[in-house]
C-alpha cells in the first residue's frame, strides 16, 4: 500500500505510524510518502497544501516509481484519500493501470466550517470511480459523521464501501467514557482494510 497523509500532518504522525504498523500486522506492505509541500514544511519552509490537481499529478508520479508485480493499493488519511479517489475517477487511466483499490481513512466529506454546503462537492466523482474504494470512517468524524451521511446516495456509488467505526472522530480518537481506545479503532481500521482486500482483490 502506498500510504498518503492528510492536509496538516505528515506520514510520520503518530496516527499514520500506528496505522502503518497495524496494516503491516495484517500482511500489507506499506510505503509512506509525503507530498512535496509537506516535505518542504518539514524542512522549515512551511507551506499550505498544493492544489488538488497538483497532488493528483504527484500521486501518479509516486505510483510510476513503484514495482508493478504486486497488487497496489493506495491508502490515504483524509486529504490523501480524497486525492486517491479523484485519481481513480479521472478520465486519464494511465496512472490507474497498476492500482487495484483505494482505502480511505477518514474521508473529508465536508470541512467542519462549511457543513452548510453539504457533501456533494467532494463526492460528485464517486459515481465515476473505476476501482473498488473503501472508506473507514469514525461515527463522530467532524468531516462527515454517521448522522451527517444518513441521506448520502450510497446506491449511486457502486464501487464504494463505507465502514463505520464506533465513537471515533477524524483521527479515530474516542470519548473517555468509551471502552475502546484510538489504537483499538486503528486496529479495526486495518483489519477492515484487510477484509476489503480479501473480498475485492484476492477473491477475483
Amino acid at each position: 500500500m502506498l500510504l498518503l497523509h492528510g492536509a496538516g500532518a505528515p506520514v510520520q504522525s503518530q496516527y499514520l505510524t500506528l496505522l502503518a504498523q497495524e496494516l503491516a500486522l495484517q500482511g500489507i506492505e506499506v510505503w509512506r510518502v509525503n507530498f512535496a509541500y509537506m516535505q518542504k514544511s518539514l524542512q522549515g519552509q512551511k507551506q499550505p497544501p498544493s492544489k488538488i490537481a497538483v497532488l493528483q499529478q504527484e500521486l501518479a508520479a509516486f505510483i510510476k516509481q513503484l514495482p508493478n508485480d504486486l497488487s497496489l493499493l493506495v491508502g490515504g488519511k483524509s486529504m490523501g484519500g480524497r486525492v486517491a479517489t479523484l485519481l481513480v475517477a479521472a478520465e486519464d487511466e494511465t496512472a490507474q493501470m497498476s492500482i487495484s483499490a483505494v482505502c480511505c481513512f477518514g474521508y473529508p466529506f465536508c470541512p467542519p466550517a462549511k457543513k452548510a454546503q453539504g457533501i456533494s462537492s467532494r463526492t460528485e466523482h464517486f459515481s465515476r470511480l473505476k476501482l473498488p474504494v473503501l472508506i473507514v470512517q469514525g461515527e463522530r468524524d467532524e468531516f462527515g459523521g454517521k448522522a451527517q451521511l444518513l441521506e448520502a446516495p450510497l446506491t449511486s456509488w457502486p464501487q464504494l464501501s463505507l465502514h463505520w467505526l464506533p465513537f471515533g472522530d477524524h483521527d479515530l480518537t474516542t470519548l473517555k467514557k468509551h471502552p475502546m481506545s484510538q489504537q483499538q479503532l486503528i486496529q479495526l481500521a486495518a483489519g477492515t482494510c484487510r477484509d476489503f482486500i480479501n473480498a475485492k482483490i484476492l477473491a477475483n
